[in-house]
């Protein structure tokens, strides 16, 4: 990421290959011969550091590209994996905590959220009998690091794009608990293409709720194991800029800029606007009725909101995707318009200013 100038990066949301699944090791073998050697003599703990060794060069990036009080935000899981006739969980959240840690990273409360598994034979170990079963993962992390103190607000114009990056109450106290129960584990419908045996995509909602959380709309995103793009895609959606890097070359057919029909981008992020406006609706309608109305209105569409820090509350739906030989260009319709209404929200003439979201990505 030598591209990259040092403090360039607002916010990191990333899932690396987890190290000790078996649909990784091609990928980790591939890089080291330590890691390799360690795999076919069965020796689970020095494959499983070796792995995380290379995850630290990357880490290092990261904290290096990072601008202070931003934050980092990786979705891992633990492995669980028989080697060597043993069978035994393999902490890969705890060691990247580790990791960030002596990094000078501050780590976070972490968020779980469940991926749960419809299996029929999902039950490990003995089954029905005591004392030979185990427990059956259904969750991931997502670690949250930040890197110093708070991030600071000089300007008034930083000020104000941070009202307006604002999210509704009832949205802060649902993303912003520790427990994610909602959130459902993707389908990988990239058939013919070779890279399907290395995706672990995570949810599109996983990258938005974290872009929205964590970042300020013209913020850079940057995600180093772009994979499918999703988290491309989420920065898209929220009025952010993103660069991504991947390695695997088999997925830039399937990335964002990639795709030969950007309105489909297009429509599938206003959609994603328009769902949290009538969300928001049902559940200001649903206060009204139990005798709590809302006191503030928002500034922009005129609709009740819970708190003063909604009132500037604002949407950048998108009017234009546009490929480009170094990524893509996203034009945004005007967000100043009063009303809610669909005609408002996908708007097609571009505002002056234009966003670079999808930059270099390096293939070999």
């Amino acid at each position: 990421m030598g591209q990259l100038a040092p403090e360039s990066v607002d916010l990191v949301v990333t899932s690396p290959p987890y190290p000790m699944v078996t649909m990784w090791d091609e990928c980790f073998s591939r890089q080291d011969r330590f890691v390799r050697l360690a795999l076919k003599d069965k020796e689970g703990w020095k494959a499983f550091e070796g792995m995380h060794l290379l995850l630290d060069a990357v880490w290092d990036e990261v904290c290096r590209v990072l601008a202070p009080g931003r934050f980092a935000c990786i979705n891992i899981g633990d492995a669980v994996r028989q080697v060597g006739g043993e069978f035994g969980l393999f902490p890969n959240h705890a060691r990247i905590i580790q990791a960030m840690s002596v990094r000078g990273m501050t780590p976070l409360p972490c968020i779980l959220w469940r991926k749960q598994t419809n299996a029929p034979n999902k039950f490990m170990g003995s089954g029905m009998l005591p004392a030979g079963a185990y427990v059956t993962l259904e969750h991931e992390y997502i670690l949250i690091f930040r890197k110093g103190g708070k991030r600071e607000f000089p300007t008034e114009t930083d000020r104000l794009a941070r009202r307006e990056s604002a999210v509704f109450w009832e949205e802060r106290n649902n993303w912003f608990s520790d427990v994610w129960f909602d959130l459902k584990g993707v389908r990988q419908e990239l058939a013919g293409n070779s890279a399907r045996k290395r995706s672990g995509a995570y949810p599109f909602e996983l990258a938005y709720r974290l872009v929205n959380m964590y970042s300020v709309a013209g913020d850079r995103v940057l995600d180093p194991f772009a994979g499918t793009g999703t988290t491309v895609l989420a920065a898209m959606a929220s009025g952010r800029s993103s660069t991504a890097f991947e390695i695997e070359a088999d997925f830039e057919s399937i990335l964002p800029e990639s795709r030969a029909h950007a309105e489909d981008i297009v429509r599938f992020a206003n959609g994603r606007i328009r769902q949290r406006i009538d969300s928001h609706l049902s559940f200001v309608e649903e206060r009204i009725r139990a005798g709590k109305p809302p006191k503030y209105v928002n500034n922009a569409y005129g609709f009740p909101v819970v708190t003063r820090q909604e009132t500037d509350l604002l949407f950048r739906p998108l009017a234009d995707v546009r490929p480009g030989p170094e990524g893509c260009t996203v034009y945004y319709a005007d967000s100043s318009c009063s009303g809610i209404d669909g005609e408002a929200l996908t708007a097609k003439a571009p505002q002056q200013m234009r966003l670079p979201l999808a930059g270099k990505r390096r293939t070999k």
